[in-house]
């Protein structure tokens, strides 16, 4: 019987290999060469002004955070309002820099709830960190203009979003497709394993400020303000550099830039397959089942996740059953405030607590075929 797991990376190895081949020959593997065609190669695809690439999306995370402490002179009862439901990367990062995530409730497409955000706004709270679960945009835009009434900065964690483009209203009534980033002040992607443009781990940093980009390029090199490729590809090595902050090892290497580089002609390709696999499971499950879907304005998403909810009490006998079938879903993802760092905001997000008893993530990759779906859906559908 056929082993199926949640998530499944599609690797093109003989055009990667190639690729790497040329790091290899060229002997650099390290920061520069392959880093900065990848980073050109994604401004040109995504349309953000700038992209930086790093070592994975968590390091991201708190290289944003950190910028923006630093710049606006945040102290350690700064707050940031975040969402209990995600990976715990996205909390972490905001308490490595001794800052306060203040925990919102989420609506219906697992995203924040821009009702709750706002009723947790204080005097102390400094920015906003809105994740895209699955790929979802839920309440972007509404979240973008609370920010803006109440100058805060707008953290979007696109980990899930590589390809998500949303519908953009001009005048009330002309429409325009964008990719994800261009709402908030920086945007952080990843392209770790499992995600929807795999390497083996790596992220990319997209700050809307020229400065916060040159900024945190010396921050991922350890606050050195020349990096070794910028000072070889002038005939000679340039030796002297200086170092006007205190940074971090958090740059991405050539290798990973190489596989990026060639996933990344084929993300459009593989985000319609995902999607094409999302409308067998609306085909095919009962129409009891409930799906969890997104916004109208999403254009396209990039399903990284398809995600149901169902009853809590059958939740762990539907996953045995699965599991006896060799199907392996995933739960996206555990209410961070059960976990005991976070154990202060227990309770008070009763939507995000209630949808993480209830979530299972069904496979969904490009290895699928129609027959898989239909055979997990009917599995499904006895205990819907």
């Amino acid at each position: 019987m056929k082993k199926i797991n949640v998530l499944k990376p599609k690797f093109r190895t003989k055009e990667i290999l190639n690729v790497i081949e040329e790091c290899l020959d060229k002997g650099w593997t390290g920061i520069g060469f392959k880093t900065t065609e990848f980073e050109e190669a994604w401004k040109q695809y995504t349309s953000l002004p700038n992209a930086h690439f790093i070592s994975s999306n968590t390091v991201g995370l708190h290289l944003a955070l950190n910028l923006f402490k630093s710049k606006y002179n945040w102290d350690n009862n700064s707050e940031i309002i975040t969402t209990p439901l995600t990976f715990i990367s996205t909390n972490h990062a905001i308490m490595y820099e001794n800052l306060k995530p203040v925990f919102a409730d989420v609506d219906e497409s697992l995203c924040l709830d821009p009702k709750s955000v706002e009723s947790r706004i204080t005097p102390n709270t400094k920015a906003i960190m809105f994740v895209g679960i699955g790929g979802n945009t839920g309440e972007l835009l509404k979240i973008k203009d609370i920010c803006k009434e109440h100058n805060l900065k707008l953290i979007l964690d696109a980990a899930h979003m590589a390809g998500t483009k949303i519908k953009k209203i001009h005048c009330g009534v002309a429409m325009t497709e964008e990719h994800v980033g261009e709402e908030a002040d920086v945007t952080i992607f990843s392209f770790q394993a499992v995600k929807n443009l795999p390497t083996a781990d790596s992220g990319m940093i997209c700050f809307k400020d020229n400065e916060d980009d040159k900024l945190v390029r010396q921050l991922s090199w350890l606050g050195i303000d020349k990096d070794t490729y910028s000072r070889s590809t002038k005939g000679s090595y340039k030796w002297k550099y200086d170092v006007p902050n205190i940074g971090f090892k958090y740059n991405g290497n050539s290798i990973m830039a190489s596989i990026g580089l060639v996933q990344l002609q084929y993300l459009d390709e593989d985000n319609s397959y995902r999607n094409y696999i999302s409308s067998l499971y609306r085909k095919y499950l009962n129409s009891d089942i409930d799906i969890v879907e997104d916004n109208w304005y999403v254009s396209k998403s990039s399903k990284h996740l398809f995600q149901i909810r169902v009853n809590e009490d059958i939740r762990e006998k539907l996953i045995n059953k699965l599991y006896g079938e060799d199907i392996y879903p995933g739960v996206h993802y555990v209410d961070n405030t059960t976990y005991k760092m976070y154990g202060y905001a227990y309770g008070t997000c009763p939507n995000a607590h209630k949808f993480s008893n209830q979530l299972l993530t069904l496979p969904i990759h490009l290895d699928l075929t129609e027959y898989d779906v239909k055979r997990i859906s009917k599995i499904i559908n006895q205990y819907g």
